[in-house]
Order: structure tokens, then C-alpha cells, then sequence
């Protein structure tokens, strides 16, 4: 068990040192432009989750997110016992690499994030369909073609920074990390509730229609 929740927590960490210091580098870089600055954090955040689902996928399932674990215990594949250590795990990671990320770029490493346009019913809807769709991806990958996971996951928040209102935050962890940041990819601690909310009501829908859509007996 310690291993695995040592491999939830550093992935959690790597996650929000790609999130944080991929949008902190693009807003030095872009010169103003902030579609270029999302395509670069967008482009970044893929790259490392297809390193670190496929690195540490063997030990700990590479969840890296509560809302992914709850999805999972809901399916009966992960362990009542691990329910609450696997998100303590992912948060205490997710804002540990956010302070590293800082200690990088010789920022502040305490900061409260002051961004205010995360908030209102649209993010919470985009905020919903972004966690099914990662949900649909993850459980669909499993059911059809399990070893290219990483890479459904990889693309699937690529493209989602981009077509989703708040982009793509689909994951409580890396929600309350980013409220730990001042910076391009933060978000106000006032707006982590309702996203938080978002998500998991999006894991309540998701899991009766992912559970009959992929389920082991084709139904005719």
C-alpha cells in the first residue's frame, strides 16, 4: 500500500509541475498571446500524462485523481481501504508540485491563486463533461484496447483544454492544487467547490452509463 500511494502522490506532483510550469514558462514566452500560451500548457499536461500513467500504471493504476478512484471503487476495482488514502495521496502530491514548480521559476511557494474567471453554471457543465468524457475514455480504452490508455488519456486532455469552457480540469486533486497558484493555470480557492461538485456528479452519471456501455456481455 505505501508504495502505491507513494506512486499517487508523486504522479499527482509531476501532473501539477507540468500543469503549473508549463503555463508560468508559455506566459514568459507567448508575449501576450494566450492561445499560444494554452496550446503550449495544453501540449505539456499530455506529455507528462502519457509519461506517468505509463510509468506508474503497474504499481498504483495511475489514477493520479479522486474523481478516477471513486469511478473505480464504484466498478469494484479498487479496495474500500484506498478510498480515502488514494485522494489524500493525490492532493498532498498535487500541491507539493505546485510548490516545487514555484521554488523552479523563483516564485513565492505559498500563494493563493486570484484568477476570477473559473466560476458560474457554464465551467460547472463544462467542468461535467469534461470528467465523462475522461471517464468514458479511461473505462473504454480498458474494455477495447487496454495498453494504449495512456495515450487515449494523453489526447483526450490535450484536445480538452480546448474544447471544454474551463479547460479541463476533470479532477478534484489538480483543482485544489491550482488554487495554491498565483499564476496562468490557477484558479480562485472561492470556485474549487462547485468544480469539485461538477466533477463528482459527473462520476455519479458516468458510472451506470459506462458500466452498460462497456460492460463484458455484448448485448444485442
Amino acid at each position: 500500500m505505501i508504495r502505491q500511494l507513494f506512486a499517487e502522490a508523486l504522479g499527482t506532483a509531476l501532473l501539477l509541475i507540468s500543469v503549473i510550469g508549463s503555463g508560468i514558462m508559455a506566459v514568459n514566452l507567448a508575449d501576450g498571446n494566450v492561445a499560444l500560451a494554452l496550446l503550449a500548457n495544453a501540449i505539456a499536461t499530455g506529455c507528462m500524462l502519457y509519461v506517468i500513467i505509463t510509468t506508474l500504471g503497474p504499481i498504483s493504476g495511475a489514477h493520479f485523481n479522486p474523481a478516477v478512484s471513486l469511478a473505480f471503487f464504484l466498478r469494484g476495482d479498487l479496495p474500500a481501504s484506498l478510498l480515502l488514502a488514494y485522494p489524500v495521496a493525490q492532493v498532498i502530491g498535487g500541491v507539493l508540485g505546485v510548490w516545487a514548480c514555484h521554488a523552479m521559476f523563483d516564485l513565492p511557494i505559498l500563494q493563493w491563486s486570484t484568477t476570477m474567471h473559473r466560476t458560474g453554471g457554464a465551467q460547472w457543465f463544462s467542468e461535467g463533461i469534461a470528467t465523462f468524457g475522461l471517464l468514458f475514455v479511461i473505462f473504454g480504452g480498458i474494455r477495447s484496447r487496454p495498453e494504449v490508455v495512456p495515450t487515449l488519456v494523453a489526447l483526450y486532455i490535450t484536445g480538452a483544454y480546448w474544447f471544454t469552457a474551463s479547460t479541463s480540469f476533470a479532477n478534484p486533486a489538480v483543482t485544489i492544487a491550482r488554487g495554491f497558484s498565483d499564476t496562468f493555470a490557477g484558479i480562485n480557492p472561492g470556485h474549487i467547490p462547485m468544480f469539485i461538485l461538477a466533477q463528482i456528479v459527473a462520476v455519479a452519471v458516468a458510472h451506470p452509463i459506462l458500466k452498460g456501455l462497456f460492460s463484458d456481455t455484448p448485448r444485442i
